[in-house]
Formats: structure tokens, sequence, C-alpha cells
């Protein structure tokens, strides 16, 4: 849908609360300027949005939780967070209205969008199919129409009689353009002895998520089962991707770590899965991630006690891993709670690493996750979507 000399600037707000929000966000955003050059983008963001041309009003790192119960230290900033944004809605009255994932935050947003009359889109199902289904009577009050990036939700949707597309995964046009293997670990500066089994060098990443909060609670459990699998089998070697919306003191605690050959990595999480043969990763956006790039990987994931058995009867889905969630079986092994221990995370490591069966039945199982995911393109098709609301 290509937009001919518009006679208006097209104003749209948009609400990225979180790291990987912010990545797609900012490519739908692109997207629409390419159909529409006048568009004017005010958003709760982060750098990638702002790279993108979009207003930042609230810097979404401000706003980084882990957990229920961090809430609590953090609701000044919320509340000011959101007094700003409702007077800006209430006083520009944007032609719309696009949340990005982020639920609680954007319902509110949403349900405050609809009460001025202001159309909504939603981008990035919040995953009410997975735990409280009960807000999805919400989500089809205040959203106007939904793209969605996994493709067992646009049927679950449309089972609730939503306006709701399947446009494909944004990682699939993001991904796209990493290199493959051999120019990842040249530029990372990383040397293989093909053909040497397991006495070749092995490359394993950790992934302990893109906020504070996560890095805090996974980074000593990464470490310490790198630190493991060094005892084990002392020619690894280990690369931390350092989110690039954290700061380096955010890793201060395990730099530099004298007893295990680790170099921090900053910013360049893509590169730094292809060129790893195995990624230790915190359930998130980043696990899809590593099976879209072909990366075998162990999936892990702790709360507190109380959110745990909570949630055991809130979560409606066998797996917590978008891989194993988009396969429909367990491709990677998730360990949670008191399984996420560094012992049980450099068991499973260590079998990825020296069992040739149970390495290539993940691989083909990430395969087959590539293959259900689909190709590019999918900034492009939410764009129109979202064009198709305006009145432009």
């Amino acid at each position: 849908m290509g937009i001919d000399a518009p006679q208006r600037p097209l104003k749209v707000f948009v609400s990225a609360g979180e790291a990987s929000g912010d990545l797609h966000a900012a490519s739908l955003v692109e997207a629409m300027g390419r159909e529409h050059p006048r568009l004017e983008v005010s958003c709760l963001g982060g750098p990638r949005l702002e790279k993108a041309g979009a207003r930042v009003l609230v810097d979404n790192r401000a706003l980084s939780l882990i957990g229920v119960l961090q809430v609590f230290p953090k609701a000044r900033t919320l509340y000011h967070a959101w007094k700003t944004l409702r007077d800006h809605l209430a006083s520009e009255r944007p032609d719309l209205v696009i949340l990005v994932d982020f639920p609680d935050f954007n319902f509110l947003l949403g349900r405050l969008a609809r009460r001025l009359g202001l159309k909504v889109f939603y981008y990035i199902s919040p995953q009410v199919w997975a735990w409280r289904r009960g807000r999805i009577r919400s989500l089809k009050r205040f959203v106007d129409a939904m793209a969605v990036i996994l493709p067992f939700e646009e049927s679950f949707y449309r089972r609730h009689g939503m306006h709701v597309h399947y446009v494909g995964h944004p990682l699939a046009d993001t991904l796209s353009r990493v290199p493959h293997k051999t120019a990842c670990r040249k530029a990372l500066g990383l040397e293989n002895e093909p053909g040497q089994g397991f006495r070749a060098s092995r490359t394993v990443c950790l992934l302990p998520g893109s906020r504070r909060g996560e890095v805090r609670t996974f980074l000593p459990l990464l470490v310490e089962a790198a630190r493991i699998l060094h005892r084990r089998h002392g020619n690894l070697r280990f690369l931390l991707a350092a989110a690039a919306e954290l700061d380096p003191s955010d890793f201060a605690s395990v730099h530099p770590v004298r007893d295990l050959p680790l170099r921090i990595v900053h910013g360049d999480t893509h590169r730094v899965l292809r060129a790893s043969d195995l990624a230790l990763a915190v359930s998130g956006t980043v696990t899809l991630e590593a099976a879209l790039l072909g990366t075998p990987l162990v999936i892990v994931y702790k709360v507190s006690p109380i959110e745990y058995h909570a949630g055991r009867f809130l979560i409606r889905v066998p797996y917590i891993g978008l891989p194993n969630l988009v396969a429909g079986r367990r491709v990677c092994p998730e360990l949670i709670q008191e399984d996420a221990s560094p012992e049980r995370i450099a068991g499973e490591a260590e079998r990825l690493l020296t069992d040739p069966r149970a390495l290539k039945e993940q691989t083909t199982g990430l395969r087959d996750i590539e293959r259900r995911v689909g190709g590019p393109g999918a900034a492009r098709r939410a764009a129109r979507i979202a064009l198709s609301l305006c009145d432009c």
C-alpha cells in the first residue's frame, strides 16, 4: 500500500517497554516511514526507536523489570512514566497508538487510548495464550487490529473473535543480515580447528538476558556452569553476550574472570550466537534468535518461589522456551527453578557437546522451527496493516 503525496503528517505513538520490543518496533516504524514519508513518531522506547527517528518521551530502560515483585521498588518511576504518556496522548491525540508486547502497562495505555477515541494497533501479542487468558476480553475492547508473530497465535485469537493477522516473525528480517558462521568467527577473533571433534576448541556463549534484573539473577548461574564445563573440558572458550541496552558496569562482577577463558562482547549478540557452538540462554526472545541462527542451546529460567508456585496454577502452556512453543515439542532442554543449577546447566551443555545423536536431534528440530517461522517481511506486512487503520 503506497501513500502518494500525503496531505498532512501522520502522528503515531509507539509503546515498546523492553529491549526486544524496541528492536521490532524500530523495524516497524522504518517500514511505516517508507510507506508514509511524513510520519511523526513519539514513543516509550529505547535507542533503536530513537535511531529510527522516534521522539523518546520515556526511556524504556528505566522500566526494565523481572518478576512481579520487582514492580514495587519502581512504583514511582512507573507512575511518572504513566503520567507523562497519559498527558501526551490526551494533548497530542495521535492518529494511531501502537502497542508492542509489554502487557499490563500497555493494557493501561490501550484502555486510555480507547477512552480518548484513538485507534489502537497491537504488534507482537502479549502472551495471553500462556497465562491469564481472561485478559483477552480487555484486548478485544481496546484493540482495533493485531499483528502476531508466532504461527499458532493467529488461530488462537481468531477463535476469540479478534481482528488478527499472522505476519511472520521480525527476527527473520534481522537475522537474514547476519553473516555466516566463518565470517562471524573471524570478525570476533575466534580460531577453529575443523575436523578435530570435541578435542578441537569450541565456543560456548552465555546469554544472561537484556534486563539488569535478569543479569543479576542469571549471570552468576551461567558463569558457574561455564566454570564446571571448563574444569571438565579445558579447551572450551566462552563468550558473554552483553545486550546493547546494558552498561558495561552491569557485568563488573565477572570482569575479569581469572579462572575462566571468558570474553565479554557488548552489543553484538547475533554474531556471537552465529559464531558459537552452543548457547546457554535465559528464556526470552534470544532463545528464538539462537534457534533461527541454528545454534544449539540450553534454556534457563528462574523466578522467586512465590511467583513460581503461583505460575504453576496460571500458566497454560507446556513449555517456557519460544523454540519449543513454536515447534510444539521439546527441541531444547529447559531448566527451571531448582533445575536451573550450575551443575544441571553444565550437564545439559556437556550432553550436547559430546553426544552426536543428541546434537543432531536438536539441530534437526531447529531447522523445523526456522521453516515454521517463515521468511522475511514481517515489519512491512505489519506496517501496511497499521496504516490501513489510519485516515491518511
